[in-house]
C-alpha cells in the first residue's frame, strides 16, 4: 500500500469531480495516484490535466526524447513514482531498456556510446534546468542548435512541468512505495 501526505479522493465518490474525473480517464485510460490527490483541488486538478496533456501529447518534441526529458528529471529530483509510470511511455517511444537505465548516472550528459550529441545537449539542458535553474547561453545554445522555435519552446516546457510534477509527487510523497531510484556513480 502507498501512503500519501494527503487523502487521496477516490474515483466516483464525489458527484461534483465526475466531469473532471471523466476528462482524466480520456487522456490517461485512468485516475492514477496523482490524479486522486490532486482531486482534492478540482481546479487544479483540471488545470494539470490540461497543461499535461498538451506537454505529453500535443508536443513537436519527438516522443523519444520527451520521455528521456521527463525520466532524468525523475531521477534528478528522486521522483520514483514518475520514472517508473514513465518506463513503458519511454519503450514504447522507442527508448532501450539500456538508455532507461543509463538515465539513472549523473555523469549520462558525457555517455557517448549511449546518448547521441542531439540527446547528450538535451540532456544537459534538462541538468542544467532542473539542477541549476538558470541556463548559460552555450548550454541553451547547444541543445537550440537541434530543433525549431517551436520544438525548443516545447522541449523547454516539458523540463519545467515535470520538475514540477516531480516536485509535487516527493511533496506529498506519492508513490513511496516505489522502490527508490538508485543514484548512479
Amino acid at each position: 500500500m502507498t501512503l500519501t501526505r494527503i487523502t487521496p479522493v477516490e474515483p466516483g465518490s464525489r458527484p461534483e469531480l465526475a466531469a473532471i474525473e471523466a476528462g482524466i480517464m480520456a487522456e490517461r485510460g485512468r485516475v492514477s495516484l496523482l490524479y486522486q490527490v490532486l482531486l482534492n483541488s478540482p481546479p487544479l486538478a483540471q488545470g494539470w490535466e490540461q497543461l499535461l496533456t498538451a506537454v505529453r501529447n500535443r508536443s513537436s518534441v519527438p516522443a523519444d526524447l520527451r520521455e528521456m526529458v521527463i525520466l532524468r528529471v525523475a531521477v534528478l529530483n528522486r521522483a520514483p513514482y514518475e520514472f517508473e509510470a514513465h518506463v513503458p511511455h519511454a519503450l514504447k517511444a522507442g527508448m532501450t531498456q539500456d538508455s532507461i537505465e543509463a538515465l539513472r548516472n549523473l555523469q549520462v550528459t558525457q555517455d557517448e556510446k549511449t546518448f547521441s550529441a542531439k540527446e547528450r545537449d538535451v540532456l544537459a539542458l534538462t541538468d542544467t534546468m532542473t539542477r541549476d535553474i538558470e541556463v548559460a547561453d552555450a548550454v541553451f545554445n547547444a541543445a537550440k542548435a537541434h530543433f525549431s522555435d517551436q520544438q525548443m519552446t516545447d522541449l523547454v516546457a516539458t523540463i519545467a512541468a515535470y520538475n514540477m510534477v516531480s516536485r509535487f509527487l516527493t511533496a506529498f510523497k506519492i508513490g513511496h512505495g516505489h522502490e527508490r531510484i538508485k543514484r548512479g556513480h
